[in-house]
């Protein structure tokens, strides 16, 4: 099939207003970073299930990749095409209806193009809350949330998005769709297709729905940011905010003092809650409690944790929300970072997972190795020290610049992963591994993991062309690997 007559096939499944080239196709053949930048023959934009089945089936006939996109906010280059110009971009934003709100069954079937915060405000609406929480929820997507099983700031009560999807709905390679939009807690009639779907980036099938599971509004949320002396007193100050609020500890964010610095440079108007000794601590950290049952009651529980806290030496100083739109200043501290962080220049990110007891260690060792290899070189971590999750993140300064930086990205990768695998921790914890982080699967998985892994997507993609190059590399890319 000529190119043309490929063009025209999918202007006519779709429509011709939604066949992009050229300039209007631009946008989306760059990541949001500008780190990644590819081509493709057309962005594809279907407007329902239907149609993005026939747009696959009109692909696997004509041997056409398919790179799936949502709203464009990762960080590792998964929705991003590569620069041979033979993929389409299929762009799932049009579909992006609210199908169904269950409460009775505390669930929600929403289209993959949903706004996760369209999502959010669906719920509230009908007196519930969809927990998920990221800094980009006002652009990403539910679908590309499910593609990389997004974590956000509430794992620690509520899960990452694997926990919180019930069915989903996956148009296959063929173009066949599996309809698994069952909104129950218990099935074992087999294999888990969905957990198999979630996380995989597009490259086994490509989601269109999911059922969500829903949760109780809380009575009340109680936040507060504490300055804490050393990293082991901010595990000791976890450890309490367990064991005294149980499951109702929503959040745990931990914060270097450098972060905070950044922060309140760049951005003139957000100022650091404390002073005197709570100001020149090195770490900062934000706890969030939902309470089921009133304002009082919860903010007594989150004084009485706190107060011991401070009494035990787990921190400096304290200040505690006194009101929502309080609350959410705070927060704006933490979100901010990442902002500040893109201004200050070029940034290498780490989004790394490690067994909490050993965040010490890991920072100690390899922030002392970084200094004695690349001097200069700023680090930045914060993140989700509730469920092991650190963003660590190393930018370019005075003694170390942007050039150097690009330079030596291969070693300081493989200098932080090493370190965190080493300690039997994860180089991709919420982010996913797209294109970004091929390479570093392939170096630390052992290669029986590889080879199941490689038998599933041969299984369900046997032509290969659902997103790829994303997650594992393409046989081409392995075997030239295996030849270097």
């Amino acid at each position: 099939m000529s190119q043309d007559d490929f063009l025209q096939s999918l202007r006519a499944l779709v429509g011709a207003a939604h066949v992009l080239g050229g300039e209007q196709a631009a946008p989306f053949l760059v990541d949001w970073r500008g780190h990644f930048r590819g081509a493709a023959r057309a962005v594809v934009r279907p407007g329902s299930t239907a149609e993005v089945a026939a747009v696959l089936r009109c692909c696997a006939a004509a041997g056409v990749p398919i790179v799936p996109q949502g709203g464009n906010t990762g960080l590792c280059g998964g929705a991003t095409p590569d620069t041979s110009g033979r993929a389409i971009v299929l762009l799932l934003t049009r579909l992006d209806r609210i199908r169904e709100i269950d409460t009775d069954n505390d669930s929600m079937t929403v289209e993959a193009g949903c706004l996760l915060q369209t999502v959010q405000q669906a719920a509230q609406a009908a007196g519930r809350l969809f927990p998920l929480s990221l800094a980009a929820e006002g652009s990403c997507t539910v679908g590309g949330n499910l593609a990389t099983n997004a974590g956000g700031t509430q794992v620690l009560r509520y899960g990452n998005m694997r926990e919180l999807c019930l069915g989903l709905e996956v148009v296959d390679a063929e173009g066949e769709v599996w309809h698994g939009l069952r909104g129950l807690r218990k099935d074992n009639t087999g294999y888990d297709l969905r957990d198999l779907y979630i996380g995989s980036e597009g490259t086994l099938g490509i989601i269109t729905a999911a059922t969500l599971k829903l949760h109780p509004l809380p009575a009340a949320r109680c936040t507060a940011m504490l300055a804490v002396p050393d990293l082991e007193s901010a595990l000791a100050l976890l450890s309490r905010a367990r064991a005294g609020f149980g499951a109702a500890l929503t959040g745990f964010e931990l914060m270097s003092a450098d972060c905070l610095a950044l922060v309140t440079a760049t951005f003139r108007q957000q100022r650091l809650p404390f002073a005197g000794e709570g100001a020149q601590a090195p770490w900062f950290a934000l706890l969030e409690m939902s309470d089921a049952e009133s304002e009082q009651h919860g903010r007594e529980r989150f004084e009485t944790v706190l107060g011991a806290a401070l009494e035990a030496g787990e921190a400096l100083d304290a200040v505690i929300a006194e009101s929502l739109a309080h609350g959410r200043a705070l927060w704006h501290l933490r979100e901010s970072i990442t902002l500040a962080q893109a201004q200050a220049g070029r940034s290498l990110k780490h989004d790394v997972a490690l067994p909490i007891s050993r965040i010490p260690q890991f920072m100690r060792e390899t922030g002392a190795r970084l200094a004695e290899r690349f001097a200069g070189l700023r680090v930045m971590p914060f993140g989700h020290l509730g469920d092991g999750n650190l963003h660590y993140n190393l930018l370019s300064g005075p003694g170390f610049d942007a050039e150097a930086l690009a330079a030596r990205q291969d070693e300081i990768y493989a200098c932080v992963h090493d370190a965190v695998h080493a300690l039997g921790g994860s180089v991709s914890a919420e982010h996913g591994v797209g294109q970004l982080k091929v390479a570093e699967v392939a170096r630390y998985k052992s290669a029986h993991e590889l080879r199941l892994m490689a038998r599933i997507k041969a299984a369900l993609d046997p032509q290969g062309l659902l997103n790829p190059g994303k997650v594992l590399a393409r046989p081409d890319q392995a075997d030239s690997a295996a030849a270097s």
